[in-house]
């Protein structure tokens, strides 16, 4: 069964970076999910899409997958962008948008 390897990212709610730092190990859903008849929430047999493992280190993740025989497909981090903001620029003259609160 195939995984994947990755650092999550940041919370959508919050502007930290918490919990993003641990590499991720998630294993690939290898049956087809399908609806229950009673509740209507979508499921499947397969427990071990269920398993997320979590390292310190990507090196680890990797070694891990290795030693185990499992597959792996590695997404890689990507960059942090920051954009550099300053309260004076709400009240800059050469402003391009109009101001609201």
């Amino acid at each position: 069964m195939p995984a994947r390897i990755y650092q999550p990212p940041p919370s959508a709610l919050q502007s930290g970076r918490a919990g993003t730092h641990q590499w991720l190990l998630v294993f690939d859903s290898s049956e087809r999910r399908v609806p229950d008849p009673l509740m209507g929430w979508i499921g499947g047999a397969d427990t071990q899409s269920q398993v997320k493992l979590e390292f310190p280190t990507l090196e680890e993740a990797m070694a891990y997958a290795e030693r185990h025989g499992i597959p792996y497909d590695l997404e890689p981090a990507e960059a942090r962008r920051i954009k550099p903001k300053a309260y004076a620029d709400n009240f800059r003259y050469n402003r391009r948008d109009n101001w609201t609160h």
